[in-house]
């Protein structure tokens, strides 16, 4: 098994709270509603949301793959910290085992944030990844959070 790592830090000038209850408080039902065409809908299978939950993404008509299914690892809504495991589901194929996502939003002094994702790809056997589907991934992942940050901006009161 291989282990691949990438780290990306996006400044925002939305406040670290507000920006952390939209990536993962409200994620499962905002993302669709703004994004519809990009994911479907959530399904908890089970858990409260909590470390231990399991969830199916449902992609929307917009997106190449079906579902997948992951693992919230650990949730700190106090330290705005989220880590999940993506374990099953088409995005994988076959050469990839699970991907697990740190984030941590990080208040600044102007009061905006920074968004910091670790990702770690795990590959079966002696697999390789293809650097443009990764590529392709962290692209998607980036329109989804500026679509995010137009959101909190279009709703003041969000």
């Amino acid at each position: 098994m291989g282990v691949i790592t990438y780290d990306v830090e996006t400044p925002s000038p939305i406040p670290a709270g507000k920006l952390f209850k939209a990536l993962v408080i409200d994620s499962d039902t905002l993302i669709p509603k703004i994004l519809p065409q990009a994911i479907k809908n959530v399904e908890i299978l089970e858990g409260d949301g909590g470390a231990g939950t399991v969830k199916i993404i449902h992609f929307g008509e917009g997106s190449q793959y079906k579902s997948v299914k992951h693992r919230v690892e650990a949730i700190d809504k106090e330290n705005f910290t989220y880590t999940y495991t993506i374990n099953e589901g088409d995005v994988l194929a076959d050469v990839i085992e699970s991907i697990t996502y740190h984030i941590k939003v990080v208040p600044t002094e102007d009061g905006g944030s920074i968004c910091k994702n670790r990702s770690i790809y795990k590959t079966k056997g002696d697999a390789v990844i293809d650097e443009e589907k990764i590529k392709e991934g962290k692209d998607k992942a980036q329109h989804m959070f500026k679509a995010i940050e137009a959101y909190i901006t279009a709703n003041p009161d969000y």
